[in-house]
């Protein structure tokens, strides 16, 4: 693992968001949101809420009066998200390591983490700290991506950007399309925290609305981009360029359709 990879500052994550978020998060953060407004929950943890995308759903689908506490490694990332949550109530912003919670044990009866475990360094802990500061009975909802294979679009920005240097490409996207296969992650929950543990496949077919845009973010919305300009000698737009040819020769012609697949899992604390 990069030790860049969980590393979202500087530009990044307003290309994240705006070209990223419409075409691969939107949809799952609908739906995460969903999951999470079904149980009755007063007191709400979300780990790595980025630019707060899943945020602004759990603050529409969860009542009034739950009081919603937002997490992120990156300062700028947060920033983003407290922005756009500016005018809302019983929302708090903390920077917080899923690894070290700064919380007391059984303060939440709900968590909420959406493509965020796989950044962890040290999963197992992480899930040790998730249930710690979770309350008995209570939730922990989160997602992952499903293989690379699964997720076309990230094989095809990682495979252009190692035709850019083949000698030391770059490993990003290996990161977050690493831990989709069920039985990795039900290995790293603690059995003795969980009394259920569920999972559940969720495909999409999602159309790429602006294919130039999402090229873009492809490379300058994660931490690409900086291994990228750490190697040298390749202008970045030329990999967004090459990104988007190879994304309209897999998925043409316009208008451009890919599949997503991510697992959503459900554990509730012993």
């Amino acid at each position: 693992m990069p030790e860049s990879s969980a590393s979202f500052t500087g530009d990044i994550p307003s290309y994240y968001d705006s070209g990223l978020g419409p075409v691969v998060f939107f949809n799952y953060a609908d739906d995460l949101a969903a999951r999470c407004g079904a149980f009755a929950a007063k007191d709400v943890l979300e780990l790595a809420a980025g630019t707060g995308i899943v945020s602004q759903r759990l603050r529409r689908r969860l009542p009034p009066d739950t009081r919603l506490t937002i997490t992120d490694l990156n300062a700028p990332m947060l920033a983003l998200a407290k922005a756009k949550l500016s005018d809302t109530t019983n929302a708090a912003f903390q920077p917080a390591d899923a690894m070290a919670l700064p919380f007391g044990d059984g303060s939440f009866d709900l968590i909420a983490c959406q493509f965020g475990v796989m950044f962890f360094p040290d999963k197992p802990a992480a899930f040790r700290e998730a249930a710690r500061v979770l309350k008995p009975g209570g939730h922990y909802i989160f997602s992952v991506w499903a293989p690379m294979a699964r997720n076309p679009f990230a094989g095809i920005a990682d495979a252009v950007a190692a035709q850019f240097f083949p000698d030391d490409p770059p490993g990003f996207y290996k990161v977050p399309f690493h831990y989709g296969i069920p039985e990795s992650v039900t290995a790293d929950l603690n059995t003795e925290d969980w009394s259920e543990v569920s999972h559940e496949t969720a495909a999409l077919n999602k159309t790429i609305e602006d294919p130039e845009k999402f090229a873009e973010a492809l490379v300058y919305g994660n931490p690409m981009i900086d291994e990228i300009r750490g190697r040298g000698g390749v202008d970045p737009d030329e990999v967004a360029s090459a990104i988007l040819d190879a994304l309209r020769a897999r998925f043409g012609p316009p208008p451009l359709r890919m599949p997503l697949e991510a697992v959503i899992f459900t554990c509730r604390r012993r």
